[in-house]
């Protein structure tokens, strides 16, 4: 991820001093980074489909497979 982003905290961030924080941003065309305010230089990119099943999954507490 060469190009300048525009990080986003969450809000459900516990509004201390910022370092407990999960920030995202979004580049094109159509990824997704994540990480840890705490470990700026660490993040994850994904896509929405796969976000959106992680996310759902979280939520449920059944993390599957996605289909192929």
């Amino acid at each position: 991820m060469t190009e300048a982003v525009h990080w986003q905290k969450s809000t459900f961030s516990d509004g201390g001093d910022g370092n407990t924080c999960v920030e995202l941003a979004i580049t094109a065309p159509r990824s997704i980074h994540l990480r840890e305010s705490d470990t700026p230089t660490t993040h994850l990119t994904t896509t929405p489909t796969p976000l959106a099943h992680l996310l759902r999954g979280i939520k449920t507490g059944s993390l599957t497979t996605p289909p192929a």
